[in-house]
């Protein structure tokens, strides 16, 4: 019995050190790679939203709509001047997991008028999940709004962060208005069927420059078919790009001057 006890004691060391080993090689990885492998092979259920790569919409054709922070999708700011976004994270999570998921709340604390609140009694509030792959709706949506983070492959800080930039009204940065004059998108390189994660969008930029390390920027090899590059810098091909691992200070000006925080 002392032997079968030391052997399973053994066994159980050996699983959280491979676990944390994992963690750590994984923790490594951009935000837009993490995205990528969580995403990759996903299947939404019929339970679940529209999913377009990593954003959530209520029909096709609000894909290609002008950005929803024109049309009243912002969170409201309160009279002290601090924009309240309410809570929910489903009690699926465990303890470990809900901290990560919280880090990722309150780093907005430290460098916006953003707060998140644990929900009471709000119509209109941002309910984090682990259903099928990571992805968030852009902007505030009103009741409840579905934000996944799937425990096998979405609990790291930055993909919180991007997740909760979508929520903020936030598209991914490949796809700003202006994108074309510091990103080349090479066509011929993407997986058929994923041509849409390039769609160009009316950004609202915030008089703020391109970022190649921001946290919405998506790296060269996104949805690519050949193992080709997908994007391209321009007019430097050899600037590096899409290396985000947690929000940066481009990222943070935009949230605060959208938000006049």
């Amino acid at each position: 019995m002392a032997l079968l006890k030391s052997t399973l004691c053994l066994l159980v060391v050996l699983v959280v050190c491979d676990f944390s080993w994992a963690e750590e090689e994984e923790e490594e990885l951009s935000v837009s790679e993490l995205l990528w492998k969580a995403n990759k092979d996903v299947v939404h259920t019929e339970d679940e939203p529209l999913v377009i790569d990593d954003i959530a919409y209520d029909h096709e054709n609000q894909r290609n709509a002008d950005p929803c922070t024109s049309r009243g999708c912002m969170w409201s700011k309160s009279s002290d001047g601090k924009v309240y976004v309410p809570y929910v994270i489903a009690s699926h999570f465990s303890s470990r997991e809900r901290t990560i998921i919280e880090r990722g709340l309150f780093s907005f604390h430290d460098v916006s008028c953003i707060r998140f609140i644990k929900r009471s009694t709000h119509r209109d509030y941002v309910n984090i999940q682990s259903n099928n792959g990571c992805y968030s709706y852009v902007g505030r949506r009103g009741y409840s709004q579905t934000l996944s983070l799937d425990r096998q492959g979405c609990l790291y800080h930055n993909t919180v962060q991007h997740e909760l930039l979508h929520a903020l009204g936030f598209n991914h940065e490949q796809c700003r208005s202006d994108r074309d004059q510091y990103i080349k998108i090479l066509w011929h390189n993407i997986q058929s069927g994923w041509e849409y994660a390039f769609d160009k969008i009316n950004t609202l930029n915030q008089n703020t420059p391109y970022d190649y390390n921001s946290v919405m920027q998506y790296h060269k090899y996104a949805f690519s078919g050949n193992n080709q590059p997908t994007m391209m810098p321009i007019p430097d091909a050899n600037v590096s790009f899409g290396k985000g691992t947690q929000m940066s200070k481009n990222d943070i000006d935009r949230l605060n001057r959208l938000y006049k925080c």
